[in-house]
């Protein structure tokens, strides 16, 4: 007896509904370590890296620390979605911690937030 064909979409709702809220505790950690490399090097690209370009007239710190930024911060955005799907967070906090992140000092005290109620199994 050979089992039915399924098409990947019919699996794909199924495997979405068993993923949501599992694994919160290793996508909060991930969560977690992307929003401090995020806000560590955002703090260091507008406390250092810009007041270097434009008083000493060196434009590298920007470019390296820029450059970092940005592609961690993809990092960062991946991790945060993966972990707003399995904690079921709502839309609207799932846009404020997004935009967070782009903010400095703000991705640390989103971070507490967003760590505290999904410990507390509330909704950000």
């Amino acid at each position: 007896m050979a089992a039915e064909p399924t098409v990947a979409s019919d699996r794909l709702p199924r495997a979405l509904a068993r993923r949501v809220g599992q694994g919160v505790p290793a996508a909060l950690l991930r969560y977690r370590v992307m929003a401090w490399i995020v806000g560590v090097l955002l703090v260091a690209l507008i406390l250092v890296a810009v007041p270097v370009k434009y008083l000493a007239e060196i434009d590298e710190p920007v470019a390296v620390i820029g450059t970092a930024h940005g592609w961690l911060y993809a990092i960062f955005f991946v991790t945060a979605c993966d972990l707003a799907l399995r904690a079921r967070w709502t839309l609207k906090g799932t846009v404020l911690v997004l935009l967070a992140g782009t903010v400095p000092v703000l991705s640390f005290v989103a971070e507490r937030v967003a760590t505290r109620k999904t410990r507390a199994g509330e909704r950000v």
